[in-house]
């Protein structure tokens, strides 16, 4: 199976999150929003201790007082109540927004990234960073930010209050302060550590289930429910574990901090009774002071679990911060050239060199030079590993070789925009891409902007409108992922019809019949005959057929060209062409 991604490295880092900053600045507006209502929703909360002391004091000794007492205490929690429903809303939203603009910057990166970075990474890790890992980062945008920072404005107001209230009790309850704290800052380390670990189990767990639910033929095939089940159960069971020990870290730190803090309250209780029976503190003044103990001790502890949230939240930044830190291996250049128009379609490969980047130590292609005039079709045969599909994934700038080049018309495709070169190429894969969309977005994949008219016409080209019209939708019925409500020849005249759409001066062919029945065969070779007129198509052939009809036939061998010519003059060679004409052509 696959091995794990460098993205798991471990970089543990509070510092992480402030890569988040950018996102919640693109939202100033909700911003501001949410630190106004902040502002008065502290600022309520740090009157109520206020209002209760008139209560006691004005209301209860005194009939007179008591209607205006009790109506400033409800006036008080009116506007804690609004404010506080404001600062959720604001910062929910901002919360969201932050993580949607986050989360398409890293689908846009990721999407980006050359083919060499997603054959070293699972796709199912990459979907756990772009889902659980930005939730992570939504709950603290959207929830822990707004805590820790009420929290902290709250902290510092009440202890104010506790020495404009009572200054030596004050004194007493500030010391519980940095015994709270110290937990906290020593636990940090050890909670962030194990935090990482439980995300990158969880992301392995994601990663197994994403392959196997993605080959679940295969999987049924073989009956291997039973052992798939295992294996994905061991990993829940690894991710639960390590979950455990970052779960038992935060509870530690959450009840000693909690402990030291209520003890230092209990302490100042004790002396503040005492002071109140001797008469030297009213009881509405001690009641203020107790309400501020506690609304500092609560929000202490809520910063706490808010710090055991953001070590979580940083360990998830920071995986994400490896992936946006990724860079391309194929980039277009900063000036990049343009192809000729209308482009005749002339290829050349001068002394290719490539090894594909997990296979260093093994040449895909070597000394590998060929050149197709423009419309002439070639057929590429040769052994599995000859590297034919190499020379696609070249021509299309999924990967550059390590020496030599490639052109199109004289243009080095290296000076060209990825983008703008494959749009002048049409791939029609052996096994095809259906997307879990309509037959019609399927086929118009080829060429965004086309008409129903084209589309429908590309479809009649590959064979495809006749079972295409009678499904229960027609061209909006629904293919199912990976186009399971079609059959293999069905996908593969989809795939054909898409080509045919795109419309595209350079043909690139990989075993495109290899799926249809004789009578479709027929039928879409002839359209595939049309369609090569005029255009330059490079074909990789097993079927007798194809071969046939091409101009040229090049045989490759170990990422080398072992003969070129037409199919009697490679038979009458009696070497590697003729031994595949007796194995795979001439049955």
């Amino acid at each position: 199976m696959s091995a794990p991604t460098e993205t798991s490295n471990p970089k543990p880092a509070i510092g992480t999150l402030r890569a988040l900053w950018p996102f919640v600045m693109r939202q100033r507006g909700l911003f501001v929003a949410w630190l106004l209502a902040l502002v008065a929703s502290s600022t309520a909360t740090l009157s109520l201790p206020v209002a209760f002391r008139q209560m006691i004091d004005q209301g209860f000794s005194s009939g007179s007082n008591i209607d205006r007492a009790f109506l400033f205490l409800f006036a008080v929690a009116l506007a804690l109540a609004l404010a506080s429903a404001a600062r959720f809303y604001f910062v929910s939203l901002l919360g969201e927004r932050v993580v949607a603009d986050l989360r398409r910057k890293l689908y846009a990166h990721l999407i980006g990234l050359d083919a060499g970075f997603h054959d070293r990474n699972r796709s199912g890790e990459l979907i756990s960073r772009l889902t659980a890992d930005a939730e992570l980062l939504r709950s603290v945008v959207g929830s822990s930010m707004s805590v820790a920072l009420r929290s902290s404005v709250t902290v510092i107001g009440a202890l104010v209050m506790l020495f404009v209230t009572q200054p030596r009790l004050a004194a007493y309850a500030l010391v519980g302060i940095p015994l709270a704290v110290l937990p906290i800052v020593i636990g940090g380390r050890r909670i962030q550590k194990v935090s990482r670990a439980s995300q990158d189990r969880v992301a392995d767990a994601n990663a197994l289930a994403t392959e196997t639910l993605g080959a679940v033929r295969t999987v049924q095939a073989h009956a291997r429910e039973p052992y798939e089940r295992g294996r994905f159960g061991e990993a829940i069971t690894v991710a639960v574990e390590t979950a455990r020990k970052r779960i038992r870290s935060q509870a530690w730190v959450t009840a000693v901090a909690i402990t030291l803090i209520f003890g230092a309250i209990t302490l100042v209780l004790w002396s503040g009774a005492h002071d109140v029976i001797g008469g030297r503190m009213s009881a509405g003044t001690l009641g203020q002071f107790v309400l501020y103990a506690l609304i500092g001790a609560g929000s202490v502890g809520a910063l706490a679990e808010v710090w055991n949230e953001l070590q979580r939240a940083a360990g998830g930044m920071g995986r994400i911060n490896d992936l946006l830190q990724e860079t391309s291996g194929v980039l277009a250049p900063a000036h990049p050239q343009v192809l000729p128009q209308p482009l005749r379609g002339e290829l050349r490969f001068d002394g290719v060199d490539f090894h594909y980047p997990m296979r260093p130590d093994l040449p895909a292609l070597q000394d590998f030079s060929l050149q197709v005039h423009p419309g002439e079709t070639v057929a590429l045969v040769g052994p599995s590993g000859a590297g034919k599909s190499t020379v696609f994934s070249l021509l299309l700038r999924f990967h550059d070789p390590q020496s030599g080049g490639i052109t199109i018309d004289g243009v080095d495709i290296r000076e060209l925009d990825p983008a703008l070169l494959r749009e002048r190429i049409a791939l029609v894969p052996q096994s095809p891409t259906i997307f879990a969309a309509s037959a019609r977005d399927n086929i118009r994949y080829g060429r965004l902007e086309a008409t129903d008219a084209d589309l429908e016409a590309a479809a009649r080209s590959a064979e495809a409108h006749e079972f295409l019209s009678v499904l229960p939708k027609g061209y909006d019925e629904e293919l199912g992922e990976r186009g399971a409500r079609l059959s293999g020849g069905q996908q593969q005249r989809v795939a054909i019809a898409r080509a045919l759409l795109k419309d595209a001066p350079i043909l690139l062919l990989d075993e495109a019949t290899s799926a249809l029945d004789a009578q479709s065969e027929r039928a879409v070779q002839h359209a595939l005959e049309n369609l090569m007129q005029g255009r330059t198509t490079l074909v990789i052939a097993h079927r007798l057929a194809t071969v046939l009809k091409a101009d040229r036939i090049v045989v490759m061998d170990h990422g080398r060209i072992v003969a070129e010519g037409t199919h009697a003059e490679l038979l009458a060679q009696h070497g590697l062409y003729a031994d595949l004409a007796k194995l795979q052509f001439l049955d």
